[in-house]
């Protein structure tokens, strides 16, 4: 009778090797052509069988026998569904493993024990691929099961070891306080299935889980969520794919295993407002951070200054605040700042709060700036600093970036020059537009009105004098030169994108998608152009700016919103764009088909 919920393993199988799908490594017969054991250990006996039903709720045990010794690689891989407020206790006994259960099991409760590749044999570390065991407190097991897949919401990656959960109670407070009525993790494909589930209406939830308790902490772990309730479609059979042990390697097997669900985990921006750390970065400059996004600040001063005196800046989240004391007196160790904004009280509720920040000069930074170490001053110590850069693949798009260490107090942008020099070696001089940063006071993008060429040289100098910052120094004179590339093995994607009906945030990626090589923000139809590209794989991303922020927005669990959707385009059938030397690729994007996916 309890043959038909035994999918992963025939009992008869059970007690003589393990069942894997065709792809994986044959386990049954001996290593040839060199001593080295390079078979995995496998199951020859289980006590009691699978399928056991009226399982003891205390003082429980189960017992797997091994062909050979065996140890324990990875405990957090022995995983109980439902999970107990304590972990089962795993230990090796001679060939055996032994799993126990510190507290009581739930009455009329169907379990599943996994042994998701947390075993391998003693001597070459050969890894037992997994196997998911079933028993029941009660007279019967569950038959339903619910598959899907966990993702990264920013780069579609899938997330390996992600703790999947089911819940019968629907209130949003549920994974909050209570651990969940199934739970899974996902492999390596962030791929998961919660097997011999009951057919009744679920919430459905997967979490990154820090602290490895079942239970959702907004402050450390990330989180995903299915928007409706979802019941269970498919019954447990034998050889259903989806239920079998895959090798990882085996990339189509893993790949045509069915996902009914896709979930996208997110890090929620924190609930509760307050400051949350204070550094003092020079004598006259400090930062002060706040617990979440979107810090109400009422005013702000600092002890014994004119409120005139301070300048300050807030990233783009508002949840960290530069701050800057324009005052040419020598400042004292301890500089003390009045912050009037809202903050959060016992109650949950943003109250107004006068909070008295003392930022103390560290004895380092101190040091940095001590009289004694005037006597040694650097020409740098005593100037106006700041970069000019310009970087050749990026010039046209990017203009020359000139940044300051400190926000500057007298400007004179007429006074720099820009010039270029022809293959002929004439030279020209030429207009420039200059665009001071929303998000870094500090910084400019100087934008020549030139059409860029290549075999052209472009200067842009800064003479003597030009600015004054906070600390009363002048700037030194210096001069970049840049010319556009001129290897010819270099590639150009053109990418005519279409559909546009809102704002998107279009990033061009390296093959590890890991670093962003050009960025443009968009809400009407163009061309964009990204010259330059070497040989190689690339990566283009889209999101969607739906409040047009010009940022991707995290989502929020208990507003039941998903973070803001982001897609990977695909080339021909892939999901990255093979350039090859010297190509000009023109593509046709239509953003409104690639989100209707």
């Amino acid at each position: 009778m309890m043959k038909k919920y035994l999918p992963l393993i025939l009992i008869v199988s059970a007690l003589l090797l393990p069942v894997f799908v065709p792809s994986c490594a044959n386990t049954t017969e001996a290593p040839k052509g060199g001593p080295k054991d390079t078979i995995p250990p496998y199951i020859v006996n289980i006590k009691p069988l699978p399928g056991e039903v009226m399982f003891p709720l205390e003082k429980g045990k189960i017992v797997f026998y091994f062909d050979e010794y065996v140890t324990i690689k990875t405990p957090g891989d022995i995983f109980l569904s439902p999970p107990l407020e304590k972990k089962p206790k795993a230990r090796i006994v001679g060939k055996s493993l032994v799993v126990t259960f510190e507290k009581p099991l739930q009455p009329n409760t169907t379990y599943t024990l996994n042994l998701n590749g947390a075993i391998a044999d003693n001597n070459e570390g050969n890894k037992f691929p997994g196997f998911t065991y079933v028993f029941s407190t009660g007279e019967q097991i569950d038959s339903m099961f619910v598959t899907g897949t966990v993702l990264d919401c920013n780069t579609l990656s899938p997330v390996k070891g992600a703790t999947v959960m089911l819940y019968k109670d629907h209130s949003d407070s549920a994974i909050f306080l209570s651990r969940p009525y199934a739970a899974g993790k996902t492999d390596d494909w962030g791929y998961f299935v919660l097997p011999y589930i009951q057919d009744t209406l679920y919430r459905l939830y997967a979490i990154k889980d820090t602290g490895e308790d079942n239970i959702y902490n907004p402050d450390v772990d990330r989180v995903a969520f299915i928007d409706s309730l979802i019941r269970p479609e498919w019954k447990v059979a034998d050889s259903i794919p989806e239920l079998l042990k895959y090798d990882m390697t085996d990339t189509l097997g893993c790949q045509e295993r069915r996902s009914q669900y896709e979930l996208k985990v997110f890090r929620e921006f924190p609930s509760k407002q307050f400051i949350v750390n204070k550094v003092r970065m020079s004598p006259r400059s400090a930062y002060i951070t706040f617990m979440a996004p979107d810090a109400w600040i009422d005013s702000l001063w600092f002890g014994g200054y004119p409120a005139d005196r301070v300048i300050s800046q807030f990233n783009i989240q508002q949840d960290s605040l530069e701050l800057w004391l324009n005052d040419r007196r020598p400042a004292p160790d301890t500089l003390h700042l009045f912050v009037n904004y809202r903050k959060t009280d016992s109650l949950g509720v943003l109250k107004p709060e006068l909070e008295h920040v003392k930022l103390v000069m560290e004895p380092d930074v101190k040091k940095n700036f001590s009289k004694s170490r005037r006597r040694n001053l650097k020409h740098e110590d005593t100037t106006c600093v700041f970069t000019l850069k310009a970087e050749p693949e990026k010039v046209e798009q990017d203009g020359f970036v000139l940044e300051f260490n400190y926000p500057i107090i007298y400007e004179h942008f007429d006074s720099l020059r820009f010039r270029y020099v022809n293959p002929k070696q004439k030279e020209f001089t030429d207009k420039f537009t200059v665009e001071r940063d929303s998000l870094n006071l500090r910084r400019y993008t100087i934008r020549p009105k030139v059409k860029f060429q290549p075999g052209f040289e472009y200067f842009l100098k800064v003479p003597h004098r030009s600015f004054k910052d906070i600390n009363g120094f002048w700037s030194d004179s210096t001069e970049v030169k840049v010319s556009l590339p001129t290897d010819e093995s270099l590639s150009t994607l053109h990418a005519e994108i279409t559909g546009v009906d809102r704002k998107y945030i279009i990033d061009l990626l390296d093959e590890k998608r890991s670093k962003v090589l050009r960025s443009y923000i968009i809400d009407k139809d163009c061309t964009l152009d990204f010259p330059y590209l070497r040989e190689g794989k690339y990566y283009m991303r889209v999101a969607d700016d739906g409040n047009r922020n010009s940022i991707v927005d995290t989502g929020d669990l208990l507003q039941h919103r998903q973070p803001e959707p982001v897609r990977f385009v695909v080339f021909g059938g892939a999901d990255y764009l093979d350039v090859l030397k010297s190509s000009e690729i023109d593509q046709t994007i239509n953003l409104s088909e690639l989100f209707a996916k």
